[in-house]
């Protein structure tokens, strides 16, 4: 079963059905005696000889003929024009709503951005902007806390906060370790 999709063999068997007046069995038989096949040696057959040359008729090939597939019937490029000017003219509305606008699908509509108008979804992040005196602000913060502490003490601090799953945030945290941990832990 080689034969079929090797494209000298196609060649040649297009140019014996022609030299053959059309023969199916006489193109089998040359086919046969140019390949040196036995008796028994599988040769293309009658249906697949007709194929290949219906299709070289209608495409100039003897190739497969690629099918056209399912037509396409939301990704159109009416549709896609109208996604883009409606994301043109609303850019804050949600896709869902998008969609249901345009009465396509919620998913087609993510497909047309994503695939077609290269649109990616993101989310705005806020961020905290620092100001002139926030350096000030921390150094006095930061010489408040080391005269709590004691002398004979080590100092560990975390340079930023401390963010919880509740949403609570603890800033400016630091942590004593006496030297001798007997005594931190007999008071």
């Amino acid at each position: 079963m080689g034969f079929k999709n090797h494209i000298r063999h196609r060649g040649f068997v297009v140019e014996a059905y022609y030299e053959n007046n059309r023969s199916v069995i006489g193109t089998q038989r040359a086919f046969r005696a140019r390949f040196a096949l036995g008796r028994n040696a599988s040769v293309p057959d009658r249906k697949t000889i007709l194929l290949w040359i219906s299709n070289l008729r209608a495409t100039g090939s003897s190739l497969k003929r690629k099918s056209p597939g399912r037509p396409r019937t939301v990704r159109t490029p009416e549709n896609m024009e109208a996604v883009r000017a409606s994301i043109q003219q609303s850019p804050k509305r949600s896709a869902r709503k998008h969609a249901m606008a345009l009465g396509i699908s919620s998913r087609s509509l993510r497909r047309i951005l994503h695939a077609d108008l290269k649109l990616h979804p993101y989310k705005m992040m806020l961020a905290q902007e620092l100001s002139e005196r926030d350096h000030a602000n921390r150094r006095a913060v930061s010489a408040e806390n080391l005269e709590q502490v004691p002398a004979a003490a080590v100092l560990l601090s975390s340079g930023g906060a401390h963010f919880h799953i509740s949403g609570a945030v603890k800033k400016n945290l630091f942590y004593v370790l006496f030297r001798n941990i007997y005594n931190f832990f007999s008071r």
